[in-house]
């Protein structure tokens, strides 16, 4: 009965090899404010001298600047936010083995950066017949922040689903076990 039980439960990956297991902001993600930076997350962690980043904007431009923060599995880049449109994150790890793994995620930022402002001298007025503008953050335009916790659903709800399937193959066992001793 073990044997057919473990036949049942997902095999776990391989501890040398790499794989990304969630992101802030989510792969394929419409957002209306843009992040301040783009989370990666990481079944291992991975290496600084090998980890590569790229953020690309709709314009084809980079859209990431400064360097790459590590914390444990999870690495970070500062995101400088373009026009609306779809983002490229691109990245490159090198697990332990020496293997290399990569992939990209998209997400989409549904309103453009604000332009940048002069701060020489206060604002013009405006007439009193134009409509106020809204605030810059109400709560009718707030999108909700990515979750931090998301494995793509794969092997979190395999390993689940292996230990419902032992629970059951016991439980009949038990039952079973009752039913022969009873005779």
């Amino acid at each position: 009965m073990a044997a057919g039980v473990s036949l049942l439960l997902p095999a776990a990956p391989a501890a040398a090899h790499n794989s990304l297991t969630g992101s802030d902001p989510k792969d394929g993600a419409r957002l209306a404010t843009a992040p301040k930076r783009i989370e990666l997350r990481f079944l291992a962690t991975p290496a600084h001298d090998t980890t590569k980043i790229t953020v690309t904007g709709p314009d084809n431009a980079s859209a990431s600047t400064g360097v790459p923060t590590f914390s444990g599995k999870q690495v970070a880049v500062p995101f400088t936010p373009g026009p609306a449109g779809v983002y490229t994150v691109a990245y490159r790890v090198t697990s332990t083995d020496g293997h290399e793994v990569h992939g990209k995620l998209t997400f989409t930022l549904t309103t453009a950066a604000p332009a940048a402002t002069p701060t020489a001298g206060p604002a013009a007025p405006t007439s009193a017949s134009s409509t106020p503008a809204a605030p810059a953050s109400s709560p009718a335009s707030a999108v909700p922040a990515a979750s931090t916790a998301d494995d793509g659903g794969g092997t979190g709800r395999l390993w689940a689903l292996g230990g419902v399937v032992l629970l059951v193959v016991l439980a009949a066992g038990l039952l079973l076990r009752r039913r022969s001793a009873a005779r």
